[in-house]
């Protein structure tokens, strides 16, 4: 898929270059040429100078032959009018805001820009870490009868594998997130220091998976 980033800031860049990783082609759009330098040499796509809102400036960063448009760029009347703008005039259905107002966020979104509204976002994360207790859900399946959720785990639980977890709690651990990075355990993997735990788990059954992440296990040792 070709994929049209406005703004190549620490976000816009990050986001060129996992995509590119991932086999896609990409064109990066900021009004600062001097901004393409976070992109790295290796960087195989096309840097475009211009107003990322501006519809040669599009054209230019391959916005006719696109799958997907990111408005990242530090300002918000710019991302969402690029975004309507790719939507609207170019017929991009895979498009996303970024929004620093959460209240703005809020507004774009029923529009039907999908909006990712960073102040929120860092504060439910900032959140997530002050005040650990409980779950909070990332995925329902469209009944609602399954979640996934990031659940916080008692201290004791560490050292203990992944497998007396889920044998203990009744959840499938889904994956880890160990020192900011996402890891698939197997049987063997034991719980570490700081490990974020992301279950699979019945929605019914939230409230007794959370006491039992809460408990620790039970008594028999490691």
């Amino acid at each position: 898929m070709h994929i049209v980033i406005m703004g190549c800031g620490r976000v816009g860049a990050a986001l060129a270059q996992t995509l590119e990783q991932q086999g896609h082609t990409v064109a990066v759009v900021d009004q600062d040429p001097t901004a393409f330098r976070r992109l790295g040499s290796g960087f195989g796509g096309r840097r475009v100078t211009g107003v990322g809102f501006d519809q040669d400036t599009l054209r230019e960063a391959g916005i006719e032959d696109a799958g997907a448009f990111a408005a990242v760029s530090s300002g918000d009347n710019s991302n969402i009018i690029a975004a309507r703008v790719a939507r609207e005039m170019f017929g991009i259905e895979n498009v996303a805001a970024r929004i620093y107002d959460p209240r703005r966020a809020e507004v774009y979104q029923r529009l039907g820009i999908p909006t990712v509204a960073t102040v929120r976002w860092t504060a439910d994360q900032m959140l997530r870490r002050l005040l650990p207790s409980g779950a909070e859900p990332l995925w329902r399946d469209p009944t609602g009868g399954v979640q996934l959720a990031e659940v916080h785990a008692s201290s004791a639980w560490v050292g203990n594998k992944i497998s007396k977890m889920q044998e203990e709690t009744g959840v499938r651990v889904a994956f880890l997130t160990r020192l900011g990075e996402a890891i698939l355990p197997t049987s063997q993997t034991v719980l570490q220091e700081g490990d974020l735990v992301h279950v699979m788990m019945r929605t019914d059954e939230v409230e007794k998976v959370e006491a039992a992440f809460a408990e620790g296990p039970e008594e028999g040792g490691h």
